[in-house]
């Protein structure tokens, strides 16, 4: 398990744009699972949408694709202060199958696929309640800073 404070060292993002609460599985080298609880305070409700939250495909891939990147960050034993980052390089296949609104608790998954030359991809799900939000093949790459 890893709290926000452990994450804080395996991702760069800060506030309004880290997407990941807390990790409550890990397999170095295979999968995490993570999660993200979703407020009524998040910044991005104000505009998406004023009567109707609803929180952004593009916020949910991307924190998909952070969760990705702490379990490829812990699977190499780096951090970004040793001066590696890891980017997020492409989604293929995304598709939403539901909203996610605030008082949603969205569950993360990744699962590694493969890594070459430093290009890494992952298979992502993000759920809420067990019921599929999202879906997508994410790729990351590692590079130095």
């Amino acid at each position: 398990m890893m709290d926000v404070n452990e994450i804080r060292r395996y991702l760069p993002h800060r506030y309004p744009f880290l997407l990941v609460d807390r990790v409550v599985e890990l397999n170095l080298g295979e999968s995490i699972v993570a999660y993200k609880n979703v407020t009524v305070n998040e910044p991005f409700f104000n505009g998406h949408f004023p009567d109707h939250p609803v929180m952004p495909g593009v916020l949910i891939i991307e924190a998909m694709a952070q969760a990705a990147g702490v379990l490829g960050f812990k699977t190499m034993d780096k951090t970004p202060q040793d001066g590696s980052i890891y980017y997020f390089v492409g989604a293929d296949n995304a598709r939403f199958k539901r909203p996610v609104v605030p008082g949603d608790r969205l569950q993360l998954e990744a699962k590694i696929v493969t890594e070459k030359r430093g290009i890494w991809k992952f298979e992502c799900r993000a759920t809420v309640d067990g019921d599929l939000a999202c879906s997508a093949t994410i790729m990351c790459a590692d590079r130095k800073l």
